[in-house]
C-alpha cells in the first residue's frame, strides 16, 4: 500500500475593494463550511497558474496574482475529525480583475464578501490567518513608493 501521500494544494484571498472573495464549499471536506477559494495542483501546473484556474473553476472570476501569503498545513484529523490528508497549501493575494461570482466545481456558494464579516464566517483559523495575513500585505503593497507612482 506504500507511505500515505502529502497533497499540495493552492488557494487565494481575492480582494475587489473592500471585500473578499469566499466560498461556501459543495462538497465534503467541510461541506457548508465557509473558505476561500483553492483546490488541488495538478501534475506540471505552476502555483500561481493554478490558484487561478481554481478561482475561475469555483466563482468564474478571473484574477491577478498580487504575492504570495504563505504556506500553511492541513494534518491528517488536526483540522476535521474526518479529514484524513496531510495537505501542504500555498496562498496567495490577489485582485478581481472580471467576472461576477457564480458557484461552479465544489462551491455551493460564492460571493463577495465585506473582510470583517468574511473573516468571521470561516471556521478554519488557517483560513483566517491567510485573510488577514493578505489584507495586510495588500495594505503594505498600496503603501509602497513603486504603487505611490502609479497613482
Amino acid at each position: 500500500m506504500g507511505e500515505p501521500q502529502i497533497k499540495v494544494g493552492v488557494g487565494a484571498v481575492v480582494f475587489k475593494g473592500r471585500d473578499v472573495l469566499l466560498i461556501k464549499r459543495g462538497k465534503p471536506p467541510f461541506m457548508g463550511r465557509w473558505s476561500i477559494p483553492g483546490g488541488g495542483l495538478r501534475h506540471g501546473e505552476r502555483l500561481e497558474d493554478a490558484a487561478r484556474r481554481e478561482v475561475m473553476e469555483e466563482t468564474g472570476v478571473s484574477i491577478a496574482i498580487c504575492g504570495l501569503i504563505g504556506a500553511f498545513e492541513a494534518l491528517p484529523m488536526g483540522v476535521d475529525p474526518d479529514f484524513s490528508l496531510h495537505v501542504v497549501m500555498i496562498d496567495y493575494w490577489a485582485e478581481w480583475e472580471a467576472g461576477v461570482p457564480l458557484a461552479g466545481d465544489d462551491a455551493a456558494e460564492a460571493a463577495f464578501i465585506a473582510l470583517d464579516d468574511a473573516l468571521a464566517r470561516v471556521s478554519w483559523d488557517e483560513t483566517r490567518a491567510a485573510i488577514a495575513r493578505a489584507a495586510k500585505l495588500r495594505n503594505i503593497a498600496a503603501q509602497s513608493p513603486e504603487s505611490a507612482g502609479k497613482r
